[in-house]
């Protein structure tokens, strides 16, 4: 997802930290005893010295502390940290190791990193792949949940300000679904970034390996840039009917947010003011209430997806809208979206 330079291509180091940008607009807290658990957020050190993108404990504490009350979240693998010295199979065992000391380290009366969702690439001889997962569940010290081995791919990455590092039929190739199919026999989830154009990929997979769970993150990234710009209502008609077969694959869950970053084409990091949630819920509820619709709360759980989203809209923000969205919903929908789902999927203790 991040090039070897450990930041993304065509990204702008320091983007998502704008605080005084976000800061622009306010709101206050809604439901602010609502305990959550944020299911997607990442940690990492881009850019160079000289400009430098940082987003590690100290930034995820300013955002989980602006208000909601954010008890446990989960870290997603974001390509940092890796140790190059170590064979290629378990160079990414370096970024589960440094979130878990990082996670150690938080006390416990603020939020908890509560689990860890590592990089491995599951084509991998099964003996290697097992070796990985060995030592990603050894340095993890119990945190460690499960992998995302992202397909995302689109055959213009030059429109695209994160362009995913898939390869072709990457979900379809038969070394990929039996990595897949090991992981379930471990007991570990599959999460999933891709774009919306590969949804038979993705659903394919689904039916070969009903026995893992797998993880729809951001929507199955629907584009809204580049050739798919201005094409939003018909992506969204056939995405509608492409969630709907994906939903009745019983081993799938879905996260529900990531429709602010860039790629999606909403455009709201290049305006002078950040979106209110009351934009957000205007302009996107429609895309949450199919998921609800089709998966139902107790498949579904709201994301940050922090900080490639802090490229548009503030923690309070995100977590508002959320909020506006679920609020004609009855509790126990209300307590699966913002914290039981993810306990559940992810095998999360109580906070």
């Amino acid at each position: 997802m991040t090039d070897k330079g450990g930041r993304y291509p065509g990204w702008e180091p320091g983007i998502e930290l704008r605080d005084d940008w976000l800061g622009l607009v306010v709101e206050d807290i809604i439901d602010p005893d609502r305990e959550i658990v944020d299911p997607h957020h990442h940690l990492w050190r881009h850019g160079t010295a000289e400009n430098p993108a940082v987003y590690e404990m100290e930034a995820l504490r300013r955002d989980t502390e602006a208000g909601h009350n954010v008890v446990q979240t989960m870290f997603i693998e974001c390509r940092s940290y890796w140790d190059q010295d170590a064979p290629d199979h378990l160079k990414s065992i370096g970024e589960t190791r440094t979130v878990a000391e990082m996670a150690s380290s938080v006390p416990l009366d603020r939020a908890q990193i509560a689990g860890i969702i590592g990089q491995t690439e599951l084509v991998l001889d099964p003996t290697l792949l097992n070796e990985a997962l060995d030592a990603h569940q050894e340095a993890g010290k119990g945190l460690f949940k499960g992998i995302r081995n992202s397909g995302a791919r689109d055959p213009e990455p030059q429109h695209l300000a994160i362009p995913g590092r898939g390869v072709p039929n990457q979900y379809g190739n038969p070394d990929f679904v039996r990595g897949a199919a090991i992981l379930g026999e471990r007991g570990l989830t599959l999460d999933s970034w891709h774009y919306h154009h590969q949804h038979q990929e993705f659903l394919d997979l689904a039916r070969a390996v009903p026995h893992t769970t797998l993880i729809l993150d951001h929507f199955g990234t629907p584009l809204g840039v580049g050739r798919f710009e201005g094409k939003r209502d018909d992506i969204f008609a056939a995405w509608k009917d492409h969630m709907a077969e994906l939903a009745e694959c019983p081993n799938v869950m879905a996260k529900l947010g990531g429709l602010c970053m860039p790629d999606n084409g909403f455009g709201y990091m290049h305006r002078d003011l950040p979106p209110s949630s009351d934009e957000i819920v205007e302009t996107q509820s429609k895309w949450y209430a199919h998921m609800l619709d089709v998966f139902g709360p107790n498949r579904c759980m709201f994301e940050s997806n922090f900080p490639v989203d802090r490229t548009a809209v503030s923690y309070q923000v995100i977590w508002n809208a959320f909020k506006k969205m679920a609020a004609d919903l009855d509790e126990t929908a209300k307590e699966a979206l913002f914290s039981g789902t993810a306990r559940r999927v992810y095998s999360l203790p109580p906070a």
